[in-house]
C-alpha cells in the first residue's frame, strides 16, 4: 500500500527545494520506502477542520 495522506497521523515537510520527508507520527509505517501497512489499526481519517475548512450544519443552510 502507498502512503495514506488522508490519515490524521500522516506528516510531511520539505527539507530542501526538491526533497520531502513523509512519515507516520505514530511510527506505524515502514520507513524506507515510506508505506502504510495494509489495514493499519491506527488509521484515522483526517478531519476537514484540520485543513482549515469548517463543515456547515444543516441548521445554517436553512
Amino acid at each position: 500500500m502507498a502512503v495514506r495522506d488522508d490519515c490524521r497521523h500522516y506528516s510531511s515537510r520539505s527539507i530542501g527545494p526538491d526533497e520531502m520527508v513523509q512519515r507516520c507520527r505514530l511510527g506505524a509505517a515502514d520507513e524506507m520506502p515510506f508505506a502504510c501497512p495494509e489495514g493499519c489499526l491506527f488509521f484515522e481519517a483526517r478531519s476537514i477542520s484540520e485543513t482549515g475548512w469548517r463543515r456547515h450544519s444543516d441548521e445554517q443552510d436553512r
